[in-house]
């Protein structure tokens, strides 16, 4: 930034960093979901549908049981998210530049190089009590075989594991990095005040990471809504058994690509869409997001 007198002038450099990010925002951001939007609202010979497309995704036997696995998807994941990685971020902290510290950060980091398919193939073989390092546990769990452990009723738990084991690293750095940021003089003050290790992250630290959890929760759920890798990999790894219509992003492919009726699959796009941002809204309004500190 230059000034002339005492008036600061923004770099004309910025326009440049930010040009990048707006192209392809509108590339594969905008651009699309404009597209998915008119295709939600229009039928086959591109004539205004209303919400005729939106009633058959609805319609479909499919549509509940898929909301249902992901809902329940979501709560195991966000609980898992939100409990464990401000846990493991408080620790990380409070080793603080130790050599143990600074291995767990790399170690946090490290699954999510193998995120998305890659990381589903690292759990099929994880998952095989035949194969899997850790078949003894499971075998001491009751499963034998690897259609046991990917039984319907377990799916939820897995997917959460999974998301965890390739998602939850790369907050565990972000918080830690939030934690870096308030003041010791704060944290002093409450070990003054006599507060122990415990009382220091229930009533101080956690309070101030209050908007970070939030945008955390926020993208995590976001993401969690668009399950897809983890249950068509899985069903095409144990033949069918965890379905491929387990969630409605693969509702929605299956309607594109099976059935050929991709304004259908838009709708079920749209939908989800819509809930991403409510649920976006809620939290930002009720957690006082954009208050000032």
């Amino acid at each position: 930034m230059t000034t002339v007198g005492s008036r600061p002038r923004p770099s004309r450099a910025a326009p440049a960093f930010v040009a990048g990010y707006v192209t392809l925002l509108v590339a594969f951001g905008i651009v699309p979901t404009a597209y998915a939007i008119y295709f939600a609202f229009t039928d086959n010979e591109g004539a205004f549908a209303g919400l005729a497309n939106f009633a058959v995704a609805a319609a479909d036997f499919r549509f509940l049981p898929a909301i249902g696995h992901v809902a329940l998807y979501l709560v195991c994941w966000l609980a898992a998210l939100v409990v464990l990685v401000v846990a493991l971020a408080l620790l990380l902290h409070r080793l603080g530049a130790s050599g143990a510290g600074r291995t767990l950060r790399l170690l946090y980091y490290l699954p999510g190089a193998l995120a998305g398919a890659a990381g589903v193939m690292v759990w099929l073989f994880v998952l095989d009590p035949v194969v899997s390092p850790v078949g003894f546990l499971l075998r001491a769990l009751g499963y034998e075989t690897f259609g046991q452990v990917i039984a319907p009723g377990n799916l939820p738990v897995l997917f959460a594991a999974i998301a965890f084991w390739t998602g939850a690293g790369g907050w565990i750095v972000v918080l830690y990095g939030a934690l870096n940021t308030i003041s010791t003089e704060v944290l002093e003050a409450a070990r003054i005040d006599g507060a122990g290790a415990w009382q220091t992250a229930w009533r101080t630290q956690i309070p101030l990471l209050r908007k970070w959890i939030v945008y955390m929760v926020i993208l995590a759920f976001a993401g969690g809504t668009q399950l897809f890798v983890e249950p068509q990999l899985l069903s095409q790894a144990s033949v069918g058994v965890a379905g491929r219509d387990y969630s409605p992003n693969q509702l929605s492919y299956d309607f594109a690509f099976q059935n050929d009726n991709v304004n259908t699959a838009a709708a079920i796009s749209v939908e989800l869409l819509v809930v991403g941002l409510v649920v976006a809204a809620v939290f930002v309004v009720r957690s006082g997001f954009f208050d000032a500190d």
